[in-house]
Parts: C-alpha cells; structure tokens; sequence
C-alpha cells in the first residue's frame, strides 16, 4: 500500500520530494544505528542533532547537518541512495501496476454505479 502511495505522488515534485524525505528519514535511521554500535560518541552528537533537527524535512535536515558535519551529511546521503536503491529493485513494477489499474477500474465501477442509482 505504501508503495502506491508514494507511486501516486511521483508525478508531482511534491511528491518526489515527499519519496526523498521517506528515504532520508530511514537513511537517518540506519546511520544511527550504525554509529550507536561502531561510535558512541558520534552517535551522541547524531542522536542530539536529529533530536533537534527534523529529519522529514529531508534537504532542510542535510543542509543544516553538512553546515556542522559534512562527513555526516554525507554519509546520510549515500544511505539514503542505498536504501532507494534497494527498494527499487526489490518493487515488483508489473504487480504495482496491476494494483494501481485495479483501483482505477473499481474507482470508475463506483462512480459507474452511482450515476445509474442517481438516475436510475
């Protein structure tokens, strides 16, 4: 399901930027995970950025953290490519299609069956 949500939106920049910040927030996730396990105290300092930066805001949140961490920045940026990376292969494109034709056809059946029970 959420993966036709956030097909639905692509056709907007809005919506890509709405996928972006999906992404970004996971990626945030994922580093730190890994600095809690490998860097404590980088994980601190992360931790108390994220803490007080909004990572759904995805470029407001990199353009602040390259300001005081560009490695960090940087390292958020390959993850989140990573991850996007991942999930494009891991779609399976032909039954996203299907779903999204689907909802098309039951959406015009209703409306369909609406105008004949409206004039009916």
């Amino acid at each position: 399901m959420l993966l036709l949500v956030i097909l639905y939106y692509l056709n907007s920049c809005v919506g890509i930027q709405q996928l972006l910040n999906y992404f970004t927030v996971k990626a945030v996730r994922t580093v730190l995970q890994q600095l809690y396990e490998m860097n404590p105290p980088k994980y601190r300092f992360f931790y108390n950025f994220v803490a007080t930066n909004e990572p759904s805001d995805g470029k407001r949140f990199l353009r602040s953290l390259a300001k005081e961490h560009q490695e960090l920045a940087e390292r958020v940026m390959v993850t989140r490519l990573h991850l996007y990376g991942k999930w494009v292969k891991k779609c399976n494109h032909a039954e996203i299609y299907e779903d999204i034709s689907n909802e098309k056809l039951e959406l015009e059946g209703k409306a369909h069956r609406n105008c004949n029970m409206a004039f009916g």
